[in-house]
């Protein structure tokens, strides 16, 4: 029997400003990415987030990005490599303090945003920020967008990883992701969603927007928190792939 985790990005809540239905989601995934500050999220935030999720026996994710609040870390930023690395050590820092204030641990470690979508492109981008994770938490297990430049990057560290896809987002025929300003970028349709990726996961591949087969890893699948729809396509996604006889369980990462 098949089985695959299912997580989502969370904790982007900031100050009086409100984003997504964390609670709901906790309740559906077994795995959490929580915003560390700099795209998104607050002190107050991460830790009521890490709190729940904890308690729900839900596997705590760092999810760093570029300094970018306004932005919410969708712009791409040409920042010197050196802070770069230094921004990601901080706020990984941030979620291992707060993870262990309230009795949690941080598992895993996932990129934001722009910050990810360029080192999917990037294997040395990959690699250093990584690299910068990991000088703070060594045994993190790095999450990376399969059969991308972020793959390749892990393989050359040898660390702990897994291989992510995702539920609301189209794909090009290189395995990144359709640009959000295009039309069709990310998917809205909970039915839509869950179904493509019951046979992606049936196929072991990415199927892109042309219907190219990418076969690779995919060892949990991922929607966006901040998403009007993504309590409905993370329920959709649990229901089918349980349909289809596969499994709901967090990954425990390969070398």
């Amino acid at each position: 029997m098949k089985s695959v985790d299912l997580n989502a990005d969370m904790g982007e809540s900031f100050g009086a400003w409100h984003m997504g239905d964390d609670a709901a989601l906790l309740n559906i995934v077994t795995s959490a990415n929580i915003a560390c500050g700099g795209h998104a999220g607050d002190a107050d935030v991460m830790a009521a987030t890490m709190t729940l999720a904890h308690r729900n026996g839900v596997g705590i994710g760092a999810h760093p990005g570029f300094m970018d609040l306004a932005g919410f870390g969708r712009n791409r930023m040409a920042v010197p490599r050196a802070t770069l690395q230094n921004q990601v050590r901080f706020q990984v820092g941030a979620a291992l303090g707060m993870a262990r204030s309230v009795g949690a641990t941080v598992r895993h470690l996932k990129l934001h945003g722009a910050m990810a979508n360029m080192a999917s492109e990037d294997v040395s981008l990959a690699k250093d920020l990584y690299e910068a994770a990991l000088s703070v938490a060594p045994d993190l297990i790095i999450m990376v967008l399969s059969a991308t430049a972020q793959q390749q990057a892990v393989e050359t560290l040898g660390c702990a990883w897994a291989g992510e896809i995702f539920a609301d987002r189209a794909y090009n025929d290189d395995a990144t992701l359709v640009d959000r300003s295009l039309p069709g970028a990310v998917i809205h349709d909970a039915e839509i969603a869950g179904a493509r990726m019951v046979e992606m996961i049936q196929a072991g591949a990415i199927i892109t927007e042309n219907g190219k087969h990418i076969e690779t890893r995919i060892d949990t699948i991922c929607l966006h928190g901040d998403t009007a729809e993504a309590v409905q396509i993370a329920s959709s996604v649990r229901r089918q792939l349980e349909a289809a006889g596969i499994t709901l369980a967090q990954f425990s990462g390969v070398t």
